[in-house]
């Protein structure tokens, strides 16, 4: 129904993490790594609005710098010590010779960010390089959904958060798509309705307005304070775009976070998205509207709301899909009625 980022060719998504059975706040394992394997050549830019991000090779992102193409993206749990799962994805890349070309070998260039969730499991419980190379190896077009890779010890709110991906179609035969790691300290959900910020989604997903006694179960929640914050995300698209024009994609995207989350963009959040263009699709023509548009601002624009919109659809799908770890309720399971 809502697809995924791996409906963009050439795009592969793989996840490794660890849970214990009887992982509880502050003991065992709950965290883990999803990677995003890129086909060559692709273009890549990255978008940072939260006030507190962690994340790695971004600079090198920026359109003012030389390197254009992106071998991975890593999304992580961790804090910064989840950083290191990106060690693990050079190494297989470099097994695969993908990577910089250079006299006496490769460099791949791994992007990577990372959520906060130590306090899910036990502290010293963090990806190490191991799950990185190990989620690479597995990445496929198959791509997990809620409580698995770096969503394992996601929140939202006061809600239990994950990985969710959608894709769309354009009229003009460009695909975009999403992933997102859904950990937000913002809610999800309006205490009003008991319903996801985003209306324009709930009857795509088949939600209906809780009784009155779950939405009341709810706000005496949901104003509880979460430390476990930013959400990180990769939108991605078959079109061929400079890096300039990935950079005003991830910018747009973001507005699929603002959408689903209420507050977004917060001081201690670290939201930040990637954006990734293959460049397999070239638009002949391009679409222009308005037609005072050059075809390249039209693409730019269009894919970008676009991105917004997969986006946001993907949280949605990461927030329903997840299961409970460590006592963190989920939405089905604290508004089971928006399901009747």
């Amino acid at each position: 129904m809502t697809g995924s980022i791996t409906d963009v060719g050439g795009i592969r998504v793989g996840h490794h993490g660890r849970l214990d059975d009887d992982a509880k706040l502050g003991s065992g394992w709950a965290s883990g790594s999803t990677v995003v394997l890129t086909p060559p050549g692709t273009v890549g830019a990255v978008d940072s609005r939260g006030g507190a991000p962690g994340t790695r090779e971004t600079d090198l992102l920026d359109p003012s710098n030389s390197v254009r193409h992106v071998d991975a993206v890593v999304l992580t749990g961790g804090s910064a010590y989840g950083l290191a799962a990106a060690d693990g994805v050079m190494t297989w890349l470099e097994e695969q010779q993908r990577g910089v070309a250079l006299d006496d070998g490769v460099v791949p260039i791994v992007p990577a960010a990372v959520i906060f969730d130590l306090p899910v499991g036990h502290w010293q419980c963090r990806p190490t390089a191991e799950f990185g190379y190990r989620a690479a190896a597995a990445a496929g077009t198959d791509v997990g959904i809620g409580t698995v890779g770096a969503g394992i010890g996601a929140r939202a709110g006061v809600l239990k958060g994950g990985v969710g991906t959608a894709s769309t179609t354009l009229d003009f035969g460009v695909t975009v798509g999403a992933l997102v790691v859904v950990n937000s300290g913002g809610d999800v959900v309006d205490p009003a309705t008991g319903l996801p910020w985003q209306a324009a989604h709930i009857e795509e997903f088949g939600l209906v307005a809780p009784p009155a006694d779950e939405r009341a179960g709810y706000v005496d929640r949901h104003g509880e304070f979460s430390p476990f914050n930013t959400t990180i995300a990769v939108v991605a698209t078959d079109a061929a775009l400079s890096k300039a024009a990935c950079r005003r994609v991830a910018v747009a995207a973001q507005d699929g976070l603002a959408r689903t989350i209420n507050p977004c963009h917060t001081p201690l959040d670290g939201d930040t998205v990637f954006a990734l263009a293959t460049g397999a699709v070239e638009v002949d023509p391009a679409p222009t509207t308005p037609a005072s548009m050059s075809p390249e601002l039209a693409l730019m624009t269009a894919v970008g709301a676009a991105a917004a919109d997969v986006l946001a659809r993907a949280v949605l799908v990461g927030v329903l899909a997840a299961e409970t770890v460590a006592g963190i309720p989920t939405y089905r399971g604290l508004l089971p009625g928006a399901f009747e």
